[in-house]
């Protein structure tokens, strides 16, 4: 369940710092100045700063597994759904920005520490799900054979790098480097690249049901 009340502001506050500044140069004092509370308070809700960042890494991958599982559903077709997947990737550099980028500079902080731990299994579980998709794609024909494990790491590698360089209020929006993305992934694994068309529309079905997900997720 998402904290709620102060132990939410925190984790706000949090992630907001970590996206800004990085891991390192965030800190408990400047979170307790900021709010008004003492470090006490942020470790009666947290304990330390590697459960702080623990809960930042869950909460985001929960949010996004929550969607990702939405797309998938709401799709007919493994290449409906690479496409909904890809699309998301690149959205959530303005829907969900702060935890995002928090996420993405720092998601090899404290990789292998016991209270990663969950982390840790809900990334291998978003991966499966990719990996899923990619599997039936080729199943079905619809993709060309490839090595799945390979392919789904160099779509994370690339998504996970555009906090680097993806602004927001640059002249690409989002939907359209989304659109991009779906173009060059899935130009490469379909066995007919006629299936591209109605794929990559900023207004086309996938976008849509992408938008629909997230804002479903979220109730907003």
């Amino acid at each position: 369940m998402p904290p709620k009340g102060r132990a939410a502001e925190i984790l706000a506050t949090f992630t907001r710092r970590v996206a800004e500044r990085g891991y390192d140069a965030t800190n408990f004092s400047d979170i307790a100045g900021e709010l008004g509370l003492s470090k006490g308070t942020i470790v009666h809700h947290f304990g330390t700063k590697d459960r702080l960042f623990a809960a930042l890494h869950e909460s985001y991958l929960r949010r996004r597994l929550a969607e990702a599982k939405l797309i998938r559903d709401r799709l007919a077709t493994p290449t409906q759904r690479l496409a909904g997947l890809l699309y998301a990737f690149v959205l959530y550099q303005v829907v969900d920005r702060e935890a995002t980028v928090a996420f993405q500079r720092e998601v090899v902080r404290l990789a292998d520490h016991e209270a990663m731990a969950e982390g840790r299994r809900l990334r291998a579980e978003y991966l499966q799900l990719v990996r899923a998709t990619l599997s039936e794609g080729v199943a079905s024909g619809e993709f060309r054979p490839c090595d799945v494990e390979v392919q789904s790491l160099l779509i994370f590698g690339s998504a996970h790098w555009a906090w680097t360089w993806f602004d927001p209020a640059g002249p690409a929006p989002a939907e359209q480097v989304g659109a991009q993305l779906v173009d060059l992934v899935l130009g490469g694994l379909l066995t007919r690249r006629t299936r591209l068309g109605g794929l990559t529309g900023v207004d086309g079905k996938i976008a849509e049901v992408v938008h629909q997900s997230i804002a479903d997720t979220t109730g907003s």
